[in-house]
C-alpha cells in the first residue's frame, strides 16, 4: 500500500508565498519522478488530460515547469524522506487551484512502476 500525503496549502495574498510538501509512504522500492499537477481548465481539456503539469523532478534532480510558473515556483525533493516540495513565490490569483502531488514509483512486489496521486491541497490567492 502506497500513500501520498500533501500539506502546505492555504490562503495567501497576491505576491505572497507558500510551500507545499508531499511525502510518499508504504512499500516503496524506488521513486522515479515526483511532481505537482493541477486540474486542466475545461476549455483545454482533452481525453485523458484532466490534469496539467505544474512542475516535476526526476530522481536525478532534473526539473520541468509549466511556462506560467517558471521563475516563480521551485520544485525540490529529499530522496531520503521520499518527499517533494513546491516553493511558490510571487503568487497570483490565477494560481488559485487544487494542487495534486504525483509520484511515478515502483512498489515492492510489482514488476512495473505505476502512477500514484495524493488527495490534493487547495491554494487560494486572494486579497
Amino acid at each position: 500500500q502506497v500513500q501520498l500525503v500533501e500539506s502546505g496549502g492555504g490562503l495567501v495574498q497576491p505576491g505572497g508565498s507558500l510551500r507545499l510538501s508531499c511525502t510518499a509512504s508504504g512499500s516503496i522500492y524506488k521513486i522515479n519522478s515526483m511532481g505537482w499537477y493541477r486540474p486542466t481548465p475545461w476549455y483545454r481539456q482533452a481525453p485523458g488530460k484532466r490534469r496539467e503539469l505544474v512542475a516535476t523532478i526526476t530522481d536525478g534532480g532534473s526539473t520541468d515547469y509549466a511556462d506560467s510558473v517558471k521563475g516563480r515556483f521551485t520544485i525540490s525533493r529529499d530522496n531520503a524522506k521520499n518527499t517533494v516540495y513546491l516553493q511558490m513565490n510571487s503568487l497570483e490569483p490565477e494560481d488559485t487551484d487544487v494542487y495534486y502531488c504525483y509520484a511515478d514509483l515502483l512498489a515492492y512486489g510489482y514488476q512495473d512502476g505505476s502512477d500514484y496521486w495524493g488527495q490534493g491541497t487547495r491554494v487560494t490567492v486572494s486579497s
